[in-house]
């Protein structure tokens, strides 16, 4: 018997020849290594998606989250009513009180109350044609452009609802008082002076105001 021939055979069975068997890999735990490293690769790939959604939902992940919103967080000065300016006393400025209206001594009384609040006097009669019967309102307080705020608004805080004009007059401190048809008289002495000291108050300069962010 060979020693080639396999136990068993009793020598019935020989091998010849220069072929011999050959002993096949293992192809079992090749899958297994592939599937692992495929099972790897899908984690991470899982992994690096959910990280994306995370920033796209939290607006930038860290980063995003101490830098906090993008708003706009300049100041901006708050408005001011008006301009810091001296304003006239009413012993300063000239009324001449005019009548737009066909009511008879009304020019008259108007003027007499607006002495008795300091005011000085000066025309006491009817308005011109341009104004008689077409001041519809209470009246019009009529002035030079460099009365617009000082002497108006000072002679309007004694009547409610007074339309302020100016014209091309050069004397600031003389102003008209048109009276209209709806005007009935002028407004409370104490209401006025509340006004007019609203009016004289300082304006405090404005301030930086900052948007929340």
């Amino acid at each position: 018997m060979s020693m080639l021939t396999p136990p068993g055979m009793g020598g019935q069975y020989r091998i010849t020849g220069d072929k011999y068997p050959r002993m096949r890999r293992n192809r079992g735990r090749r899958r297994i290594v592939l599937a692992v490293v495929a099972s790897v690769a899908a984690l991470a790939m899982i992994g690096w998606g959910t990280l994306q959604l995370i920033d796209v939902f939290t607006g930038g992940g860290d980063e995003a989250s101490a830098a906090g919103p993008a708003t706009d967080c300049t100041t901006s000065p708050s408005p001011s009513a008006r301009p810091n300016k001296a304003l006239p006393k009413p012993g300063q400025i000239t009324v001449n009180v005019l009548n737009a209206t066909p009511r008879a001594g009304l020019a008259k009384n108007t003027a007499e109350e607006l002495k008795k609040r300091g005011f000085k006097i000066g025309e006491v009669g009817n308005a011109t044609k341009a104004y008689d019967k077409k001041v519809a309102g209470p009246g019009i307080v009529l002035g030079a452009k460099t009365a617009a705020d000082a002497a108006l608004p000072v002679l309007a805080t004694q009547l409610t609802g007074a339309e302020l004009k100016t014209d091309t007059r050069t004397k600031p401190a003389e102003v008209d008082l048109i009276l209209g048809t709806a005007f009935k008289t002028l407004k409370p002495k104490a209401q006025a002076d509340k006004a007019l000291t609203t009016l004289a108050a300082p304006t405090p300069p404005p301030s930086a105001t900052k948007k929340d962010c």
